[in-house]
């Protein structure tokens, strides 16, 4: 068989695979041919040849095939390409992942009188199992950051002294950034941002550890600086990895009074008719001392102040030069914002980082909470 007689053979193959056409595809071998795969095995004739076909076809009904390559060696044909399918119905005695896997392959078809006797197929396993748990992680991923999100304080909160909106852009599928907007029984206003140390998973399933504690602890309204205290002691006394993570928690009451504690995380921007305060009081990150202190301030604030909470992937961000955004960048910019209703205060500056950034892959999580206090009615 000539080369070009060889190309126009598995041109024709490769349709009528693509096109399902199991009848097609029998012209093509012989009456005694033998179709061996390490998949089923080896089997012959053209009754088992077609149950075969219609078996594939069946199970992966979107199941396609491209030949990029074709090496001919007297009546010996030999193909390189790639398929793919979905994956509905498991493989290898796995659950199905939902996925479209590829997976490369190579075969060698023996001709004689213009037939094919021999068809055999050679697999790459190794990377359908690795495509196959690629495409299990990344659907749990997915699950997991679904999770995430709705765990996120993100509907605008709206009171009759306050209102407040964030929004987190996780560097990866699930960060270790979080946020929290929390009706108090007294009445009183609670805000906290936090970010766990290290990325991924991990850090996900900690700040979401992290927010279940929070939740329970808020409820009896102890200050901020008992709170962080017995966070803190939580995640010393717990064997996690990561463990660490910085937090800022703070309670506004309607008449104004903001009280807050800094565990170790980056200074929120207090902004009124004054001008600029940065929120440093408080303590170490949480989880480095057993007995930590948490100092905490009391601060009153006038109506149409604005307070901005951020993770350090604000000041952090980078561009495609390697250059941060940093906090000068930010204080300037927050400057000439701050008066803006409260959700364009929080779009600009993110419009402003990712601008920056110019869609350069980000190393951390960019979080931000932005709370004006309106005063009291």
């Amino acid at each position: 068989m000539s080369r070009d007689e060889a190309i126009e053979l598995v041109r024709q193959l490769e349709e009528a695979v693509n096109a399902h056409d199991t009848a097609r595809l029998l012209e093509f071998y012989a009456e005694g041919a033998v179709m061996a795969s390490p998949v089923f095995s080896a089997i012959s004739g053209l009754e088992a040849i077609r149950k075969t076909w219609d078996t594939v076809f069946a199970l992966f009904p979107d199941w396609s095939a491209k030949v990029s390559e074709v090496l001919v060696d007297g009546d010996r044909i030999a193909f390189l390409g790639t398929a793919a399918a979905t994956d509905r119905n498991g493989w290898f005695g796995e659950p199905p992942t939902g996925e479209r896997i590829e997976y490369r392959a190579a075969i060698v078809l023996t001709i004689s009188g213009g037939k094919i006797v021999r068809d055999e197929r050679i697999y790459d396993l190794t990377g359908v199992l690795q495509r196959l748990e690629k495409a299990r992680t990344d659907k749990e991923l997915r699950t997991a950051a679904e999770v995430q999100r709705a765990l996120l304080s993100r509907t605008a909160h709206v009171y009759a002294y306050c209102e407040a909106v964030g929004d987190s852009i996780p560097s990866r599928a699930i960060g270790g950034d979080f946020f929290e907007f929390i009706t108090l029984p007294s009445g009183n206003f609670g805000v906290v941002l936090g970010d766990v140390g290290g990325k991924g998973p991990a850090s996900a399933i900690v700040a979401a550890m992290i927010q279940g504690m929070l939740a329970m602890e808020v409820q009896t309204e102890s200050s901020p600086s008992e709170t962080l205290a017995r966070l803190n002691h939580a995640l010393v006394t717990r064997e996690l990895a990561p463990r660490f993570a910085t937090l800022v928690y703070g309670v506004l009451s309607p008449d104004g009074q903001f009280v807050y504690s800094n565990a170790g995380h980056n200074a929120p921007i207090l902004v009124t008719s004054d001008g600029i305060l940065r929120l440093t009081t408080g303590g170490s990150i949480l989880g480095a001392f057993k007995e930590a202190k948490f100092d905490q301030e009391t601060i009153h604030l006038p109506p149409g102040a604005t307070l901005i909470l951020f993770s350090d992937g604000v000041p952090e961000a980078r561009n495609s030069h390697g250059r941060e955004f940093g906090e000068n960048r930010l204080l300037s910019f927050v400057s000439s914002v701050a008066a803006n209703a409260v959700s364009d205060v929080l779009r600009s500056i993110l419009a402003r980082v990712q601008d920056f950034s110019q869609g350069t892959p980000q190393n951390d999580d960019i979080t931000l909470a932005v709370v004006r206090y309106r005063g009291r009615n």
